[in-house]
């Protein structure tokens, strides 16, 4: 007897993708996975970007069924359309039907009888990294607000999924390494470079990075604030330490000069 893939069993599934999700086409296989748990045949998934002057923007990053083309060129601000208003949010969004709603304007597909979609964030760290935007039932029929809700689990995962695949792009990158070989190529038979060159070079590799892997100005910054609050830390510690220790270094100081001073007569 076949066994049917309830969405429960589908979403069961969808574990196995976060240990999978730092290949070069994890974000596609997120996007196709979440169509399925869904039973929809399309599913867009937009991710946070930061311009030069920190203005956050959504663009479509991966996609399971047909989109146009232009989608992937298009940026959404927060507020704007659908998926801005679901980033500016931060909830999830049931449009039973788009061409009866104050979403009309969004609408691409006016041939497709099947005007019902879905939109949730993905969320890191409490805040809104990414869109997943699902559309098309397969059977036709309108979404409802346990679709709704089983999206909203499934944006979960997907948050996790791109927080593990930063991860990996971070360490499997050896960014430090290769940084220091190449100089060590280049100045071969000359002297080692001093720490702070050393500093300096690990620094700039780090960012380019961590701007490889998609993460914005923001997060660099929370980064290298992080950084500096740590050794802002271990500094005060440390002189706390030399406070408690000089009393006892000043007592042996004294100590020791009595002992070297003679009697008096």
């Amino acid at each position: 007897m076949a066994v049917t893939e309830t969405p429960l069993l589908r979403l069961k599934q969808f574990a196995g993708l976060l240990d999978e999700a730092g290949g070069e086409d994890g974000l596609q296989r997120l996007a196709e996975t979440t169509a399925r748990i869904l039973d929809s045949e399309r599913c867009s998934l937009m991710l946070r970007s930061e311009d030069e002057h920190s203005q956050l923007r959504w663009r479509v990053c991966a996609s399971f069924g047909p989109l146009p083309e232009r989608a992937f060129l298009e940026e959404v601000r927060a507020g704007e359309g659908i998926a801005g208003r679901v980033a500016a949010s931060g909830k999830a969004l049931l449009v039973p039907d788009i061409e009866r709603s104050e979403f009309v304007g969004c609408a691409r597909r006016a041939d497709d009888p099947r005007k019902s979609l879905l939109s949730a964030p993905v969320r890191h760290a409490g805040a809104v990294i990414g869109i997943l935007n699902v559309s098309a039932h397969r059977a036709g029929r309108v979404f409802d607000m346990d679709d709704l809700q089983l999206l909203e689990v499934v944006s979960l995962l997907v948050g996790k999924a791109i927080q593990i695949r930063q991860l990996q792009g971070l360490l499997n990158s050896r960014f430090a390494q290769l940084a220091l070989l190449e100089l060590a190529e280049k100045d071969l038979g000359q002297a080692l470079p001093n720490p702070d060159q050393v500093a300096r070079i690990v620094a700039r590799s780090f960012y380019k990075e961590m701007n490889r892997v998609g993460l914005g100005p923001r997060q660099i910054v929370n980064a290298a604030s992080e950084i500096i609050e740590q050794l802002s830390s271990s500094l005060v510690r440390h002189s706390r330490r030399l406070d408690r220790e000089a009393p006892d270094a000043a007592d042996a100081a004294d100590a020791a000069v009595a002992g070297l001073t003679p009697p008096h007569v």
